[in-house]
């Protein structure tokens, strides 16, 4: 279903593109965590790959993208050396390179359903599988520099939630049978617009009602 949708050349290079953005925060956290270039790598690696890498590995995808494509894997080295070299000015254009991650997150929760449904998950696994593609890596980044992943953070702008609608699109327009380039592309736009939404008036999920907690707030 997917070459059917799009273009295989414009769909490696849009996930090459997300892929470097992701990577790029995996390498900046890695040097506010004072880690070395070893550090910075893996971190890219891991938040640039391990989305997709998880959820080849769930539908049996085997062996996974990143490992047969040379491209999946040099491109978060390429995050690593421009985060290594130019890290403050890459700091400096953060919300740029925000823009650019949420542009990710539209395209791989769209992408992460529609393959797993391809390999013959229901809609609500696939749906979920979406939402595991976009948010994976950062959630594996997270806990590799040792703080609770974003993802569960009540103090962090909406992340998932966006990926979630963006993939239960994809999941009812596969139902209604009218997923075609255009709606899967309103999916990803419609993920990619709440990401930024939520980051411009920092909407945030409702924590438990008459909550009467002890722990201090970060």
């Amino acid at each position: 279903m997917l070459q059917q949708l799009f273009n295989p050349s414009v769909l490696h290079t849009l996930d090459l593109i997300g892929i470097f953005v992701f990577a790029i925060s995996g390498a900046l956290l890695a040097v506010r965590k004072n880690l070395d270039v070893f550090g910075l790598a893996v971190l890219a690696e891991v938040t640039g790959l391990g989305g997709g890498l998880f959820r080849d590995l769930v539908i049996g995808a085997v062996p996974p993208a990143a490992f047969t494509d040379l491209g999946y894997f040099l491109t978060p080295l390429l995050a690593t050396a421009l985060v290594f070299f130019l890290h403050p000015q890459v700091e400096r254009i953060q919300a740029a390179v925000n823009v650019f991650d949420a542009a990710g997150l539209g395209l791989f929760c769209v992408v992460g359903t529609i393959k797993a449904y391809d390999y013959g998950l229901s809609l609500t696994a696939s749906a979920t599988l979406g939402l595991a593609t976009a948010v994976g890596g950062g959630v594996l980044r997270d806990v590799l520099a040792n703080e609770v992943p974003s993802l569960l953070r009540w103090d962090r702008d909406l992340y998932a939630v966006p990926a979630i609608v963006g993939a239960t699109i994809v999941a009812l327009c596969i139902r209604y049978d009218v997923l075609t380039p255009f709606t899967s592309s309103f999916a990803a736009t419609v993920a990619f617009v709440l990401r930024l939404l939520a980051m411009r008036y920092h909407w945030r999920a409702p924590r438990a009602w008459n909550r009467r907690s002890t722990v201090r707030e970060e």
